[in-house]
């Protein structure tokens, strides 16, 4: 059973000190485009978010370093290796940016980006990521529930699923030149799993302004669902009927479902994903169904054949 609470964390653990030498590498970053100009204090990408609340969905795992977090990254509009996304990443620009909520909803709307930042209180939140490539970090994450946004869209009775896209620009993004993805890149989850209250709209990490190889400025994460669910820089979220085609299931539909829960009894056809590796640690530990919180979202696969919807 996951015990949801706030761990004894010391600051040196919640701060380590080996972040820092990283910080200009995070400055730079944010000069490159991710400048918040209308946050309180006109925060930089990598400065604090004020005001944070507690989250009674917060794990007691010993957190990933930051520097970590931000330096080993999928994020192929910065390129296909997992440093890219740190080198590449200053050239977007993360202001203006509108994210476009429309489809089978009463009220669609064009939200600012600073509309999300005041739109529900902002919480942190500790979840584990685990990547299907058979690594996972622990992260503390800042973001309200998408439910919040989904409630004041008002989806009809037709609204299925929820597909999110996101920026598709050669001129910010290097990696759209390649053809290694259908661009612009997009996701979707069933409306239920949308609203799942783990379901979460994405604005900050580790306290701090979402950095831009991470999804700046706006992401979801889907804690228990492997890493590419959680779709980053979303300028559109639209409501449809039908279960949309994501980039991944175009990309290797035997490998790749559209559930992409994280199934250790499920391997990929090219490797195993009964073990994981956490970022930093040498040994590999045993992968949890559904990530860990199979007591939070198994319900909502009741009846299914998870090897099967995969």
């Amino acid at each position: 059973m996951t015990n949801w609470k706030t761990p004894p964390v010391k600051p040196s653990e919640i701060t380590p000190s080996e972040v820092y030498y990283r910080r200009r590498d995070v400055l730079r970053l944010a000069a490159g485009g991710a400048l918040a100009a209308t946050l309180p204090g006109a925060l930089l990408a990598g400065e604090k978010l004020p005001n944070l609340a507690k989250s009674p969905y917060t794990l007691a795992d010993k957190l990933t370093p930051l520097a970590d977090v931000t330096h080993y990254n999928n994020f192929y509009e910065f390129g296909t290796d997992k440093e890219s996304p740190a080198q590449n990443a200053g050239s977007l620009k993360t202001r203006p940016w509108t994210v476009a909520v429309e489809g089978e909803v009463r009220k669609p709307k064009r939200w600012d980006i600073e509309e999300l930042l005041k739109l529900a209180p902002l919480e942190e939140r500790i979840y584990r990521l685990r990547c299907v490539e058979a690594w996972s970090m622990v992260i503390p994450w800042v973001g309200f529930p998408l439910s919040e946004l989904i409630k004041r869209a008002e989806p009809t009775g037709n609204a299925k699923f929820v597909e999110f896209t996101t920026l598709n620009d050669p001129g910010q993004m290097p990696g759209v030149r390649s053809p290694v993805l259908d661009w612009p890149y997009t996701e979707g989850l069933r409306l239920d799993e949308a609203m799942h209250p783990l379901t979460l709209l994405t604005l900050g990490l580790y306290g701090e302004v979402l950095p831009n190889q991470n999804g700046a400025p706006v992401r979801v994460i889907v804690p228990w669902k492997y890493g590419f669910k959680s779709a980053k820089s979303i300028v559109r979220i639209r409501f449809v009927e039908q279960m949309p085609q994501t980039s991944w299931m175009k990309a290797g539909p035997s490998e790749y479902g559209f559930y992409s829960n994280v199934n250790p009894a499920v391997d990929h056809p090219r490797w195993t994903q009964s073990k994981e590796r956490r970022i930093g640690e040498f040994l590999k530990r045993p992968t949890l169904p559904f990530n860990g919180y199979a007591e939070q979202v198994a319900g909502l696969y009741a009846g299914m054949d998870l090897q099967k919807f995969f």
